[in-house]
C-alpha cells in the first residue's frame, strides 16, 4: 500500500491512497517485466541463432579443410611419394636428366624459331651466317642425339616384339600364332590382358572356400598391333631423321626433312604410349586384375586348374 504525507495527526502526517491506484501500478510493473523478459528472450534467441550460424560456417569450413587435407594426403600417398622414391633410383635420375635436357633444348629451339632473340639476327634473321641459324642447327643436332638414345637404344626390344608379332599374325600354324601372342602378352603383361588372362576359379574338393571371380574385359588385339608398330615406326622415322641430320649439312639439307621426321616419330610413339597408359589405367581402376573375393575364414591363394 502506498502512503503519502497528510495533515491528520493520527496518521502522523500520512494518509492512505486508494487501492485502485496501487493495483494499476502493479499491473504496469508486471507488464514492464513481461516486456523486459520478452526482449531478453528475443536477444537470447538472436544470439543463439548467430552462434548456430557461426558454428555452421565454422563446421563447413572445417569440413572443406578436412577434405582438402584428405585429397592432399591422397595425392601425396598415391602419386607424389612413389614418384619421389622412383626419382631417387638410378633409372629415375637418368630419366629425369634426359627429360630435362629435352625440355631445355626444345624450349631454346622453339624460342629461336620464334625470333625471340633479335640480337642474334645479324646481318639478317634468315642469313645462313647469323647466330640464330647456327644455334638452330646446334639445337637440332642435340635434340636428334637425345631422340636417338631411345630410338636406337630400345631398338633390340622393339625388333624382338616385331618378331613375335610376325609369329602371331603371319604364321600358318595355330600353335605358332598362340605362341607369338602369348610371348607378347607376357612381355606387355602390365597393360595387356589376354582373353584367357582371367579364368573361372572353382572350389576344389579339398577347399570348401567359395570364390567369386570378377572378370575384366580382355584388351582388344588391335591395341597390341598399335603398340608394336608404333614403337617400331618410331625407330624407323628416327633412323630417317638421323640420316638426314648426319649425311647433310645445314647448307644443303632440305628444311622440311627435319620437321617431317620429328613430327612422324613423335606421333607414332605418342599414340603407342597413349594406348599403353589408357589400358594400364583401366586395369588399375579394378585393383585386382585377377580379382577374387574370398568368402570364408582366412585367405586362400587359389590358382585356376590346369587345362582350363
Amino acid at each position: 500500500m502506498t502512503i503519502i504525507r497528510s495533515t491528520v495527526p493520527a496518521l502522523q502526517g500520512y494518509e492512505v491512497v486508494s487501492h485502485q491506484r496501487t493495483q494499476n501500478e502493479l499491473l504496469e510493473s508486471e507488464l514492464l517485466k513481461t516486456k523486459e523478459e520478452r526482449s531478453a528472450g528475443f536477444e537470447r534467441k538472436r544470439d543463439m541463432g548467430l552462434t548456430k550460424s557461426w558454428l555452421h560456417s565454422y563446421n563447413r569450413i572445417q569440413n572443406q579443410s578436412d577434405e582438402a587435407t584428405h585429397l592432399s594426403d591422397s595425392f601425396w600417398t598415391t602419386t607424389a611419394r612413389p614418384f619421389a622414391r622412383w626419382m631417387l633410383t638410378p633409372m629415375g635420375i637418368l630419366t629425369t636428366i634426359y627429360a630435362l635436357n629435352i625440355v631445355a633444348w626444345g624450349g631454346m629451339l622453339f624460342l629461336l624459331m620464334c625470333n625471340a632473340a633479335p640480337a642474334m639476327c645479324h646481318p639478317d634473321c634468315d642469313s645462313l651466317d647469323s647466330s640464330r641459324r647456327v644455334w638452330i642447327e646446334i639445337d637440332s643436332q642435340i635434340l636428334n642425339a637425345l631422340f636417338c638414345v631411345t630410338g636406337f637404344g630400345l631398338a633390340p626390344w622393339r625388333i624382338r616384339d616385331l618378331y613375335f608379332w610376325g609369329l602371331w599374325r603371319l604364321s600358318r600354324s595355330e600353335r605358332s600364332r598362340q605362341r607369338g601372342l602369348g610371348r607378347l602378352a607376357d612381355i606387355h603383361s602390365s597393360w595387356f590382358l589376354r582373353p584367357r588372362e582371367v579364368m573361372d576359379m572353382l572350389p576344389t574338393a579339398s577347399s570348401p572356400t567359395k570364390l567369386d571371380v570378377v572378370h575384366l574385359t580382355p584388351t582388344p588385339l588391335w591395341k597390341m598391333d598399335a603398340v608394336v608398330w608404333g614403337n617400331t615406326l618410331n625407330t624407323v622415322f628416327q633412323t630417317c631423321l638421323a640420316l638426314c641430320m648426319w649425311t647433310m649439312n645445314r647448307l644443303n639439307r632440305p628444311s622440311w626433312t627435319t620437321g617431317l621426321f620429328v613430327a612422324l616419330a613423335c606421333l607414332v610413339v605418342g599414340f603407342a604410349g597413349g594406348v599403353t597408359w589408357l589400358e594400364q589405367r583401366r586395369i588399375k581402376s579394378n585393383p585386382i586384375h585377377e580379382a577374387v573375393s574370398v568368402t570364408a575364414e582366412g585367405t586362400t591363394d587359389a590358382k585356376p586348374p590346369s587345362g582350363t
